[in-house]
């Protein structure tokens, strides 16, 4: 083999190997309210859902939510144990202001984060105006294997 073969053999091994390590997986999150306290029912309504692709380490966020009493203000993505307890936000998302709207984003996910969302530790909160603590919340789950 010569030098030249041997290093164009290297290049499509290590090409390869890139591409397998990029795999994606799916996840999905159904939002919905989740009322704190009895004072809150009367400000949280609305749903929605969003999707989230893995490839890597960039987690690549898009989906919509609606119904929403007042405006939505912020959706940030948080990482917690699959309770009703708060958990610590890891990332801000984008979203169109207003009682309907879309949610898009994209994050770089350490090796420990990327381990919580694969767990079902992450989970994406959206804030309204009457609901600064929180409106909308899901966890994302993985879709691998459904149809």
């Amino acid at each position: 083999m010569t030098r030249r073969s041997l290093l164009s053999a290297a290049c499509l091994v290590a090409a390869l190997a890139t591409t397998a390590g990029a795999q994606t997986r799916q996840y999905r999150a159904r939002l919905s309210p989740v009322p704190l306290d009895v004072a809150m029912q009367a400000s949280v309504a609305g749903s929605g859902s969003v999707t989230a692709v893995l490839t890597g380490s960039t987690l690549t966020i898009s989906g919509t939510y609606a119904g929403l009493k007042t405006p939505a203000t912020v959706v940030r993505m948080h990482r917690s144990p699959r309770t009703a307890m708060r958990g610590t936000p890891i990332g801000d998302l984008k979203l169109t202001a207003g009682t309907s709207g879309t949610i898009t984003g994209t994050l770089e996910l350490t090796k420990e984060q990327a381990d919580d969302l694969a767990n079902g530790r992450l989970y994406i909160q959206l804030h309204s105006e009457k609901a600064p603590d929180g409106n909308l919340w899901g966890w994302l789950l993985t879709q691998e294997g459904k149809k």
